[in-house]
């Protein structure tokens, strides 16, 4: 009978992993058995370290660590991805979770608002794509990468967040350009697009709900889940499932995709 043959561990490098969906998506990768590779910027550096150590415990020969950079700076994002490849000797998989939110209309946001979101939400992804994508085509073996859409990147009306659902709506648009790019080279590319989250995100804009529209607390929570058909909002481990699945063997006939993951607040 033939040796069994152990295939190498894959690598993975998350962006906004200090908090919520990042770091769900972080420890799930690592029970997985990937070794994980943590970005946020430099004033999350303990939360960082802090995951970091965690995913360490979470499974027998996982390793981790930490490289803080702005995804929306290009040089940051490539010595970030150098220094992944640095220390594991490749990249395998990348999830640009990395992202924010401007609560106010489209009336209200200034210019310098509309930059910053799409720099971090929209040119983010575009980078670690870019430099995720260029370092699997070097290696030649294939590779997933995952980007952070969202309900409001397939329904922008409605809410305080018109920047927000701009920039979600690009990175469908470029999901889509990097899969058609990158299939040849045995790379997929998928986004999430979840709905109401409990993250620290969503309970800030719980807080700017009470603030700015005099809502009681836990209101803006409420709405979501009245509208969700199961009754409520999700959690970070759900969307760690979907991307889970998505770096999977098994699909690897999904690309170009952005996935709904709302409790059927809006259906495709």
């Amino acid at each position: 009978m033939a040796a069994r043959v152990e295939k190498p561990i894959r690598i993975a490098l998350v962006t906004g992993a200090a908090q919520g969906i990042g770091k769900a998506i972080a420890l799930r990768l690592a029970k997985d058995g990937l070794h994980v590779a943590l970005n946020d910027i430099s004033p999350k550096l303990d939360a960082l370290n802090a995951l970091s150590e965690e995913i360490k415990a979470v499974r027998a020969g996982i390793k981790s660590s930490v490289h803080t950079a702005d995804v929306s700076k290009e040089d940051d994002v490539r010595r970030m991805v150098e220094e992944v490849v640095e220390t594991y000797g490749g990249l395998d998989v990348m999830v640009a979770n990395a992202g924010i939110a401007t609560d106010k209309t489209l009336m209200e946001t200034t210019v310098d608002e509309w930059d910053r979101i799409f720099a971090i939400n929209a040119r983010g992804v575009f980078l670690c794509y870019q430099y995720a994508g260029k370092q699997m085509i070097k290696q030649g073996r294939g590779g997933r990468m995952i980007a952070a859409s969202s309900v409001l990147g397939k329904n922008g009306a409605g809410d305080r967040l018109g920047a927000y659902a701009g920039t979600k709506f690009a990175v469908r648009g470029i999901t889509q350009a990097a899969a058609g790019e990158l299939g040849k080279h045995k790379i997929t590319v998928n986004a999430y697009a979840p709905g109401l989250i409990d993250t620290e995100m969503s309970r800030q804009l719980d807080q700017n709900a009470q603030e700015n529209l005099n809502w009681k607390p836990g209101d803006y929570l409420k709405t979501y889940s009245a509208r969700s058909a199961l009754g409520y909002n999700g959690s970070p481990e759900d969307i760690a499932g979907l991307v889970s699945y998505l770096v999977s063997d098994e699909a690897h006939f999904v690309t170009g995709q952005t996935i709904s993951i709302n409790g059927g607040v809006y259906c495709d």
